[in-house]
């Protein structure tokens, strides 16, 4: 199991993958919006997600946003 944390604090603009979707390790699940710059976020491993945040939501940074199991 690999928590997926935010790596700076921002709103996630796209959500790219749906709950229970299989990633591949560096797969963008999803992209954050910081500083009006575009951050992908990536699973850092093989597994299915579980996302836990939504579009539009604030996150401050180390935020969980998924888990890849």
């Amino acid at each position: 199991m690999a928590d997926v944390l935010a790596p700076m604090s921002g709103n996630i603009w796209k959500i790219l993958v749906k709950d229970g979707d299989s990633v591949s390790a560096d797969d963008e699940i999803m992209i954050m919006e910081a500083m009006k710059m575009e951050i992908p976020v990536t699973a850092e491993q093989d597994g299915r997600v579980t996302l836990k945040v939504k579009d539009g939501d604030p996150v401050e940074a180390d935020t969980l946003l998924a888990v890849v199991e």
